[in-house]
């Protein structure tokens, strides 16, 4: 964990010496995550207009700070793009994983990505593990299982597992219509966390989730949710692009701070088990 006070030097030190020119391209890897000025930011990851922004190579390090640890290495970076239209800025990450892991179930794991920024856009930053008390970190989280379900996936019992056997759902019994609300309120009774409102229960109509953190075990939903998202498979791994609010306060030339996560389905990584980035700068073009 950096020191705060130090961290802040670090970090300024890095945004005198490397300014970088958007106008270099896509292919010339960028010294801090430049968020390119775009009239309208892309909706998707494979928009032709990613080839205007430089590229930021994020290297990453396991999280071995605090339990649950990751003590064995697995992705070493990922290709970081930003665009902006001056209200919502969309990163773009990229990085190799040659499994898919994307099913739920008992003892499986989700690949899955965040974007992590300051709620402050002061040069103080907090921990880049996750904040600091009374100094939080808003996180924008996607996960391949769900946007799977987003995609459409079918994730009953009898399309995931075809060879099992249901002997009789109550919220299916022939008396009910489907679709009327004696059905569904039949339905949501025999799933609890829905019952209770649990946002991680679904039906989900986004596969990323706003979170806020002021340190290690105190991560949380965000009051609202605001970020949206969406990620691909590629011949070599994800592709996978975050679209949330500007932060407050930032202003178009200033910097702030972002740092990255990523989960591989395939290690059994998941909660604190991942492999993240310290705070790289970000720049806001004007």
């Amino acid at each position: 964990m950096q020191h705060k006070s130090l961290g802040g030097i670090a970090v300024a030190i890095l945004s005198v010496l490397f300014v970088s020119d958007p106008a270099r391209g896509a292919s010339t890897s960028s010294a801090e995550v430049v968020a390119v000025r775009a009239t309208q930011v892309p909706t998707t990851p494979d928009d032709a207009a990613w080839e205007n922004a430089p590229v930021f190579a994020a290297a990453l390090v396991q999280q071995d700070m605090v339990e649950p640890r990751l003590l064995q290495p697995s992705t070493d970076k990922v290709d970081l793009r930003a665009l902006t239209d001056g209200k919502r800025i969309v990163f773009r990450l990229e990085w190799a994983d040659s499994t898919k892991n994307d099913l739920p179930g008992l003892g499986k794991f989700s690949d899955a990505c965040a974007v992590q920024l300051p709620v402050s856009t002061g040069p103080d930053v907090p921990a880049p593990q996750m904040g600091e008390s009374q100094r939080p970190v808003e996180i924008t989280y996607w996960r391949a299982f769900w946007q799977s379900t987003v995609d459409g996936r079918d994730d009953s019992i009898n399309a995931l597992f075809p060879n099992a056997t249901v002997d009789h759902y109550p919220f299916e019994a022939a008396s009910l219509e489907t679709g009327s609300p004696a059905q569904q309120a039949m339905a949501k009774r025999y799933a609890p966390a829905r019952a209770l409102d649990n946002n991680m229960a679904g039906p989900r109509d986004r596969p990323v989730q706003d979170l806020i953190a002021e340190g290690p075990g105190t991560i949380a939903p965000a009051p609202k949710q605001l970020s949206d998202g969406r990620g691909v498979r590629t011949q070599t791994g994800w592709r996978v692009m975050l679209s949330r609010p500007v932060p407050a306060g930032l202003e178009p030339g200033q910097r702030t701070q972002v740092a990255v996560a990523v989960w591989e389905g395939a290690h059994q990584e998941g909660g604190s088990r991942k492999m993240r980035s310290p705070w790289v700068p970000l720049l806001l073009q004007k």
